[in-house]
């Protein structure tokens, strides 16, 4: 299995920068609502630890959804799907790594804007983290894929 060739099938990654944005946004907002369960599981003391609360839970709803179903709740909606290079869903510990180096990248501005960039313009549309890990987002477009 290998993935399609970004010049001969573009349709499986047109709109993924716009995807991506969207899928992005819908996730924070799942991480936003996890993390409100979670203050008020740890009777608000989470608050004084607000920040690591936040990464912990972000890391934990990425690596776990991206490790079974190949894409969050967010790339779900907007038609997206996590892949290797080769074709294949990445394995859980790819997945945890992916998720660790995201929550990373957002922390370090000039990495987000590098990641952005690299979006923007590489063939498999692959972020600062997708580059290192092999890894891209790619639009589901047919049950073969």
């Amino acid at each position: 299995m290998t993935l399609p060739d970004p010049e001969l099938q573009p349709e499986f990654y047109s709109d993924v920068p716009l995807k991506r944005a969207l899928a992005w946004l819908i996730d924070l907002g799942v991480t936003l609502a996890l993390t409100l369960i979670g203050l008020v599981l740890t009777l608000f003391i989470g608050a004084f630890f607000l920040p690591l609360l936040f990464g912990a839970i972000s890391i934990a709803y990425r690596t776990i959804m991206l490790a079974h179903y190949g894409a969050t709740l967010g790339m779900m909606l907007t038609a997206l799907k996590w892949r290797g290079l080769s074709g294949r869903q990445p394995d859980p510990m790819t997945a945890f790594i992916y998720s660790a180096m995201h929550a990373g990248i957002w922390t370090v501005f000039p990495l987000q804007v590098v990641s952005m960039v690299m979006i923007l313009l590489t063939p498999y549309r692959q972020g600062l983290h997708d580059m290192i890990l092999r890894t891209t987002m790619l639009h589901r477009v047919g049950p073969e894929h």
